[in-house]
């Protein structure tokens, strides 16, 4: 079972922890190698496991951070895991540490490595979709360190090469300062910048501050998400080829949601305009940018960028326009008409258009 603490550090700094922790052991197994120290992802009753699914719970407000933490009390050892890749929690996958790795926690007091994340008899895919996933061994003196990394991991959605390097940057704990002073963060100690440098080279940077801006709209329409009453859970999926936001409504109809940014130039006629396709082509389909209305549920169309404000307008998939090409996708660009709403509830309970 997790066990949630709440944390306050000398500085005051307050941080919540949802914490999935897993036993790690030193036996002997036929067939394995002698050097091995093993822990066992295992929660629930064997019997609940095909009827349902045991999700990792992670704050979308992002407020709690999640660990899924393996725990060596003889060695002094604990294992970081990424909790996305194993959101749902599998049953008896086994994750295995070195002794090499458990000696470099005791010398030094944190260690990063890889390992091959492979497809299996359960999954078609890897959980990692590059292949590899990270995992961090630390020493017990390190957990807040590992959480305030894991919050940054987390928050930032870093794939595993990205959140490899992250970790070795988390190697060296950033002390905080006296009591009522905030710590250096993380990005000002890596690049050797102060906040507010960094936000200038957003600022000046175009594909920067555009790829920063998706990130920030999902974050907006995660908050309203949560704080609607028609709204029962929201879980952020932050994986490629997948929508943005897995949404169980009040009525307990489930909804994927995909977020997309609205032009800061409309219509003539003063209709919004947003851009619904990937922003990476597939080598070989010419129409590989264009989504299937199956992929996803309702568009979420953030108005900040003609408006100032982090407003957002809502349509089924099925409401939309295909492709005069391709009708099996939707068309690359739309209006944001009166076809659109102003809630998630209002949009998929609408018919007009749908197929």
């Amino acid at each position: 079972m997790p066990v949630y603490l709440g944390v306050e550090h000398l500085d005051g700094q307050r941080i919540g922890l949802m914490i999935y922790p897993f036993r790690m052991t030193r036996l002997s197994t036929r067939n394995r190698p002698s050097d091995e120290i093993r822990g066992q992802l295992r929660y629930g009753a064997e019997e609940t496991w095909p009827a349902d699914d045991h999700f990792a719970a992670r704050d979308i407000a992002g407020v709690d951070t999640t660990l899924l933490l393996g725990v060596y009390p003889e060695g002094g050892f604990l294992l970081g895991l990424d909790p996305a890749l194993y959101d749902p929690l599998p049953l008896g996958i086994s994750v295995y540490a070195k002794d090499e790795q458990a000696a470099r926690v005791r010398a030094t007091g944190w260690t990063v490595w890889e390992r091959t994340n492979r497809a299996g008899l359960r999954r078609a895919a890897p959980r990692a979709a590059e292949g590899l996933e990270t995992l961090v061994g630390f020493a017990p003196d390190r957990l807040l360190d590992y959480a305030r990394f894991e919050r940054r991991a987390s928050d930032l959605g870093l794939d595993p090469p990205l959140r490899y390097t992250a970790a070795e940057d988390a190697a060296v704990p950033v002390h905080s300062g006296p009591a009522g002073t905030t710590a250096r963060h993380a990005l000002e100690h890596n690049f050797d910048l102060t906040a507010l440098q960094i936000l200038d080279i957003i600022a000046s940077r175009m594909r920067l501050e555009v790829a920063v801006k998706g990130g920030v709209a999902e974050y907006h329409l995660g908050q309203i998400l949560a704080g609607d009453p028609a709204i029962a859970a929201v879980t952020s999926l932050d994986q490629d080829a997948q929508p943005d936001f897995d949404v169980r409504m009040a009525d307990g109809r489930t909804v994927l949601v995909e977020c997309k940014n609205v032009s800061p130039e409309p219509y003539a006629n003063g209709d919004f305009k947003v851009e619904v396709q990937k922003t990476r082509a597939t080598t070989g389909d010419p129409a590989g940018r264009l989504y299937r209305p199956e992929q996803f549920d309702v568009v979420a169309a953030c108005l900040y960028s003609p408006t100032r404000r982090w407003d957002f307008r809502f349509i089924r998939s099925d409401s939309l326009d295909r492709h005069s090409a391709h009708p099996d996708r939707l068309a690359a660009t739309h209006r944001v008409d009166d076809r659109w709403s102003a809630s998630l509830l209002a949009a998929m309970d609408r018919n007009d258009g749908a197929s």
